[in-house]
């Protein structure tokens, strides 16, 4: 999910790299959890005739699935052993690479169109830019991708207050940080609905980072502030399907050629 350093344990004291680097401890949670991207921003992120296509910090290829189904070739470049693990049994029809945006194992010109779903906040953007920008083709395409839960919906608002992480509404993905030597920034939103069960739900919330690298108590506790929202608020009490609604923030940035 970000700098391939994280793995062998760079700077364990530094808070981000704690967070980014816990993915993989819960790699099944996060591919059962996780929701897809709605195919109109997919659609929107891609280039016209594109071919070859990195899906960057891939995590267990929730993206990566559905590219395979718009373009030639995808490779999905994650640092984390375990969702790669996770991501190659899933999505076969992808070539799956070791790497990060920092560091991409891949020679110069040589795709499209590289995507970043819900990593691009994890990378450290003065050396991934340059990074991303010599694996492109000129005229290729970076773009960017948030699923964000629509905190105007009031059980939502409740959950995030539950999460203590209000920095879910942002996550960087209304203005990322790129800048040269890409164009200007265009951006595009998609409001849609996730149905999942309550199971399902409840993976999703335990594969966030921040719940991941609680105390066991701590991560237990959450788990049972959750439970009873969903028990006793109007809208998720006693259904079969919890109706998630997000909204997808797209970022595209084109690379001159």
């Amino acid at each position: 999910m970000t700098h391939q350093r994280i793995e062998s344990g760079f700077d364990p004291s530094n808070p981000l790299v704690a967070h980014a680097s816990s993915f993989g401890q819960v790699a099944e949670v996060y591919e059962r959890g996780r929701p897809s991207y709605p195919r109109d921003a997919v659609t929107w992120l891609l280039p016209d005739g594109a071919h070859d296509v990195i899906d960057l910090g891939a995590g267990t290829g929730k993206l990566t699935r559905m590219l395979l189904d718009e373009v030639d070739d995808v490779i999905a470049v994650e640092p984390s052993e375990g969702m790669r693990a996770v991501l190659e049994q899933v999505v076969p029809g992808a070539r799956s690479l070791a790497g990060s945006a920092e560091s991409i194992p891949l020679p110069d010109d040589s795709v499209d169109a590289v995507l970043v779903a819900q990593a691009w906040h994890w990378v450290d953007p003065a050396t991934a830019v340059p990074e991303v920008a010599r694996v492109l083709r000129p005229g290729g395409t970076l773009g960017l991708v948030w699923n964000i839960r629509d905190e105007s919906v009031p059980w939502l608002a409740e959950l995030s207050a539950i999460l203590n992480q209000p920095a879910e509404r942002d996550m960087q993905s209304e203005n990322p940080t790129v800048g040269e030597p890409f164009g200007p920034i265009e951006r595009h939103d998609v409001e849609w609905v996730h149905e999942l069960d309550r199971e399902t739900f409840l993976a999703m919330i335990t594969s966030r980072s921040y719940i991941i690298t609680l105390s066991d108590n701590d991560r237990a506790q959450v788990v049972r502030d959750v439970t009873r929202l969903l028990d006793t608020h109007p809208d998720t009490r006693g259904v079969d399907l919890i109706r998630l609604p997000y909204v997808t923030r797209c970022s595209r940035f084109l690379l001159p050629g």
